[in-house]
């Protein structure tokens, strides 16, 4: 991410990638530690979208995580259920093998001239002692390296980034609702001094994780951690 940035500072043109083999300072969401051994997929993506609102900008991360489900798909056994987790995680059968995290710079304007769309793959290990299960490609039962999966992840990338900028974020939405893990069921979200527990109803337009609480209300949640209720 770091490289990227500096890459996007410099002028560097849209699309160019970087690839690590490893990370030594890997981040997640949050300013969380990513850790990354070598064998697993670690890679930064620098689009300019053409001084993007930054109402829009939030749709890059569910299109990042269709791109990485359709990808992982593609790999493991067609036993596998491959979901995509709000707002930025994609598992297999219920397990994190990937996350996802943006960075960008507006300008004076207030719009978005680059993002960094940095991903990180659990290809061939996945990561101890942590909070929730996790898993990697190899553990569903995927024959492949990084470059396979990288090559497999760019190419749905690039396709769902001409049919976004075709035509906005409705089939991006439906594409992400089919793969949603939960949708219709019991969550509890941990949000910044509280949770909420409620059934995850669906998606707004704006990305928004809609919840619908016992007491009959509905909350828009923009930012938080979802898990499934106790």
């Amino acid at each position: 991410m770091d490289e990227a940035r500096r890459l996007a500072e410099a002028g560097a043109e849209d699309r160019t990638l970087v690839w690590a083999e490893q990370q030594l300072g890997g981040r997640g969401r949050r300013g969380r530690a990513w850790v990354s051994p070598p064998g697993n997929l670690y890679s930064s993506l620098l689009l300019r979208p053409g001084n993007l609102a930054p109402s829009h900008g939030t749709e890059l991360s569910f299109l990042t995580a269709v791109a990485v489900a359709e990808a992982a798909a593609e790999l493991v056994p067609a036993s596998c259920r491959v979901a995509c987790k709000w707002p930025n995680d994609v598992l297999i059968d219920g397990a994190k093998c990937a996350g996802i995290l943006l960075e960008s710079q507006s300008g004076p304007d207030g719009l978005i001239r680059w993002v960094v769309i940095g991903v990180g793959i659990n290809v061939m290990s996945a990561p101890e002692a942590v909070e929730y299960p996790v898993t990697s490609l190899a553990a569903a039962g995927a024959r492949a390296d990084v470059a396979i999966v990288l090559a497999a992840y760019v190419g749905r990338l690039a396709a769902w980034l001409a049919r976004w900028q075709a035509e906005g974020f409705a089939p991006l939405r439906e594409a992400w609702l089919g793969r949603a893990a939960g949708l219709g069921r019991p969550v509890r979200v941990r949000l910044d001094g509280r949770e909420i527990e409620g059934v995850f109803e669906s998606l707004d337009d704006a990305g928004a994780l809609v919840v619908a609480k016992a007491d009959g209300s509905r909350e828009r949640i923009l930012a938080g951690d979802v898990f499934p209720a106790l």
